[in-house]
């Protein structure tokens, strides 16, 4: 199970790299917004109900004070991916055409900064994957498991389009639709090796699990926020997007109550 869901993730990167081979241009706005909108309603339930109240009532030996391990551990979480945002290209800014120079090279240079913002942004949701399921395997987190399978659906239909928009473009400047795929493919890898290595980390130190959890929350509704949102509500209609939106935050509820 633990497996399946760490490969989860990857997978929604590989099914969006392969549009390579279906695809002659990029996915339609509609469509962007409606996966868009369906992995932030599932990764905000998710990050509620199956991160940040596991971590309060894990730490309620606390008494009023339960909620600091949670507040600390967001806060954690909020900051290191804005630290990342600051170190690393901003995959919005790369991916505006309207603000990039003509010519061959530049063109190039904006697919390798787009293929490593996409590829370092996955890193903590690899991560955020793992602590879950070491919270899950623990049994100390109150973890369920539709709650741990909604948080790794959400971030593969997040992956979906981020595959895409690294393979299609690599195709369109000469590279075969097998190296384009693959590349595409590799970008994602790093989520599951990230989520395994956080599931070893996360069950030798159990204490940390409220911090882990939280961290893991933040990560997910800096990323919610900051790439998801502006995405669903692109375009002139964001109709689609909230629609989504509210479908995949249902779709979460019933995974987590039918499955927990």
């Amino acid at each position: 199970m633990v497996f399946w869901g760490l490969l989860l993730p990857l997978l929604g990167t590989s099914v969006g790299a392969a549009c390579v081979f279906l695809l002659k241009k990029d996915l339609g706005t509609g469509v962007q917004q409606a996966l868009a909108g369906f992995a932030a309603g599932v990764m905000v339930a998710a990050s509620i109900w199956s991160l940040i109240i596991p971590a309060i009532e894990q730490s309620s030996a606390k008494g009023r004070l339960s909620f600091l391990p949670a507040f600390a551990g967001f806060w954690l979480g909020i900051l290191f991916l804005l630290l990342l945002d600051h170190i690393i290209p901003h995959l919005h800014r790369n991916l505006d055409k309207s603000e990039q120079k003509e010519g061959p090279k530049a063109k190039l240079n904006r697919i390798t900064m787009m293929v490593l913002a996409v590829t370092i942004h996955n890193i903590p949701e690899g991560m955020a994957v793992g602590v879950v399921y070491a919270g899950l395997l623990s049994g100390s987190a109150n973890i369920t498991t539709g709650g741990a399978l909604a948080l790794a659906l959400g971030i593969a239909i997040q992956n979906f389009p981020e595959g895409a928009i690294i393979s299609m473009p690599l195709f369109t400047e000469g590279r075969s639709k097998t190296k384009s795929f693959l590349l595409g493919v590799l970008s994602g890898v790093v989520e599951p090796v990230f989520g395994g290595l956080t599931v070893l980390i996360a069950s030798l130190v159990v204490p940390a699990m409220p911090y882990l959890l939280s961290f893991a929350a933040g990560a997910m509704l800096y990323v919610v926020v900051e790439e998801l949102i502006p995405e669903m509500s692109s375009g002139k209609h964001s109709n689609i997007g909230v629609i989504s939106f509210a479908v995949g935050f249902s779709v979460m509820m019933a995974l987590d109550v039918a499955l927990g």
